[in-house]
C-alpha cells in the first residue's frame, strides 16, 4: 500500500503552536508513533491584526498539506491565552490582537474542520507527559504539573494524559496567584503575582534594584556560580525561597506524580539542588518531599507536539 494511503488510514495528528513571533505547525504519524511527517513555520506578524493571523494559520496549514500530500480532519492549536468557556472568546493573551476574539469559531469557519484549542502551557505539559521527560522517567505518572517559568509564569495540569482546562479555562494558571507584594504590579492588574516575583524579568528587575545595574539572568546565574557577586547570590536565594512557597501550594492541592519545569528560569540548576528542594519541602504538608522535579526533554517541540495531541 502506498505510504500516503497508509497514513490516511492511520489519521495523522496535526498541531499548531501559535506564538507571538512565529506560528509553528507539525504533522505526526500518531500519538503512539510521534514520527514527524512535516514541521514548518511562518511568522505571526501580529501587527497585521487578527484577520492576518488567521490568514497566516491558513497559509501554514496549506504548506503542511503540500509537504505531506494529506489534509487534516481536525487540528489542535496551542494559544498564548485561553478560551473563556461562557463566551468562547480568547482571554489573557500576550498577543493582544487575539483577546476578546472568537478564534476557535473563526478558524473552524475558515478551515472547514473542527479545531481543538488549549493554552500553550497545557500543550507543553501534555507533550512532556506523553512524549518527553515524564514518560521516560516517571512512566506510570497519572497527574503531571507542567511549569512554564520564563519571561512569564504559567502551568498546565495533565491527568491520565489529558489536559484539565477547568470550568473557567484557567486550569493550571498558578502564575497569577498572589505570592508577595514586593513583586509590584502585574500586567493582569493585580499586585504581587507569582509572575512578578520569580519570572526571568522579575529576577532581573530585583538584581538591578539592589545592584544599580541591569544584568541579564544568565549573567546573574554565572556570577552567583563564580561566587563573585553577593547581589547575584541574594537574587537566586530569593528565587529559591519564593519558588519553594509558590510550587508547594500546587503540590498541596494536586500532589502530582511529577512536575516538569520549562522556560529559561527552569534551566537554573539550583531549582533541582538539595537547597532548592529544601525550600519546597518547608511548605509541603508532608514529612517528606517525594515529588520528582524534571527538566523537559522536548525543547521547543513541546508546544507543537502537545497541540497535535489535542486532535486525537
Amino acid at each position: 500500500m502506498p505510504i500516503n494511503e497508509l497514513l490516511t488510514i492511520m489519521k495523522p495528528l496535526w498541531g499548531i503552536d501559535l506564538g507571538g513571533t512565529k506560528i509553528e505547525g507539525v504533522v505526526i504519524e500518531s500519538a503512539e508513533h510521534p514520527n514527524v511527517l512535516a514541521r514548518l513555520r511562518v511568522p505571526t506578524e501580529q501587527s497585521g491584526g487578527y484577520q492576518h493571523i488567521i490568514g497566516q494559520i491558513q497559509k501554514l496549514i496549506g504548506m503542511l498539506e503540500s509537504a505531506t500530500g494529506l489534509k487534516p480532519e481536525r487540528i489542535g492549536i496551542g494559544t498564548p491565552g485561553s478560551i473563556d468557556p461562557p463566551t468562547q472568546l480568547l482571554k489573557n493573551c500576550n498577543t493582544t490582537a487575539l483577546n476578546g476574539q472568537p478564534l476557535n469559531r473563526d478558524l473552524e469557519a475558515a478551515l472547514g474542520i473542527p479545531v481543538l484549542m488549549a493554552n500553550d502551557a497545557n500543550c507543553f505539559a501534555v507533550a512532556e507527559a506523553r512524549f518527553g521527560a515524564v514518560r521516560r522517567k516517571v512512566p506510570n505518572a497519572q497527574v503531571v504539573f507542567g511549569v512554564i517559568l520564563g519571561t512569564g509564569v504559567g502551568g498546565g495540569v495533565v491527568v491520565n494524559g489529558k489536559v484539565i482546562n477547568g470550568l473557567q479555562g484557567i486550569g493550571g494558571e498558578w502564575g497569577h496567584n498572589f505570592l508577595h507584594e514586593s513583586g509590584g504590579m502585574c500586567y493582569c492588574g493585580r499586585i504581587g503575582c507569582v509572575e512578578t516575583v520569580i519570572s526571568g524579568p522579575a529576577l532581573e528587575r530585583y538584581y538591578a534594584k539592589q545592584a544599580g545595574a541591569k544584568v541579564k539572568l544568565a549573567e546573574i546565574v554565572a556570577r552567583d556560580y563564580a561566587g563573585e557577586d553577593p547581589v547575584a547570590a541574594q537574587t537566586l536565594s530569593r528565587l529559591l525561597e519564593y519558588w519553594g512557597k509558590a510550587i508547594a501550594y500546587v503540590i498541596n492541592i494536586l500532589d502530582p506524580d511529577a512536575i516538569v519545569i520549562g522556560g529559561g528560569v527552569g534551566n537554573i540548576d539550583l531549582l533541582y539542588s538539595e537547597e532548592g528542594l529544601a525550600q519546597v519541602k518547608k511548605h509541603v504538608f508532608n514529612p517528606r518531599l517525594d515529588t520528582p522535579f524534571l527538566k523537559p526533554e522536548l525543547g521547543d517541540s513541546a508546544g507543537v507536539f502537545g497541540a497535535a495531541l489535542l486532535a486525537e
